[in-house]
């Protein structure tokens, strides 16, 4: 089994360890967090190192995975993206076994597919982004790199999500717009 290490060990990354467990292609070999954190776990996983270290753990492991959530701003997302990817290391993209991805659809690397997200035909999600529980991303829709859709949003067709965008849980979009660069949709909301 492939070796994995994860960089942020908060909430986010429980539920994806929960998703790499049961898509079963990595081993996680350790997670990344803050200093004062060393030494303690993350449901049972080791906390190893800082990102400051992430140089260093490129030469044991090739795969890492960002499992920082985002909310408000998707910087701190993003620079350890940057920073990983500088490294050396592959992102892979984790797709969930309860997820529906279309065969039409493309995913870009470090994407978290999470239970139970459907995403259609001719969909493409762009790098580092999280589409997460029961989220459903309707045909014809780009999600741009370092966004997050959160828990039982609906993205309709043709729906253009530009980069770095939070759509909060349970809001739905009209077909066929565009959500700007850096939106942030709060929770329930239409967006038209």
């Amino acid at each position: 089994m492939l070796q994995i290490v994860l960089i942020g060990g908060g909430g986010h990354c429980r539920a994806v360890i929960d998703v790499i467990e049961q898509e079963g292609r990595f081993e996680i070999a350790g997670i990344i967090d803050q200093p004062e954190r060393i030494g303690s776990s993350v449901l049972d996983y080791d906390i190893i190192g800082t990102d400051a270290q992430l140089e260093r753990f490129s030469r044991n492991y090739r795969y890492a995975l960002v499992t920082v959530g985002q909310i408000v701003s998707p910087k701190v997302r993003v620079n350890l993206f940057e920073q990983a990817k500088k490294a050396g290391f592959i992102l892979p993209c984790i797709v969930s076994p309860r997820a529906y991805v279309s065969r039409y659809a493309t995913i870009g690397e470090g994407t978290v597919i999470m239970h139970d997200a459907l995403i259609n035909a001719n969909v493409d999600i762009g790098n580092n982004c999280i589409i997460n529980t029961k989220a459903l991303i309707e045909h014809d829709t780009r999600i741009e790199a370092h966004c997050h859709i959160a828990t039982g949003s609906l993205i309709n067709g043709g729906v253009t999500v530009k980069q770095g965008s939070f759509i909060g849980s349970g809001a739905v979009s009209k077909e066929g717009i565009t959500i700007e660069e850096n939106s942030v949709i709060k929770a329930g909301s239409v967006v038209r």
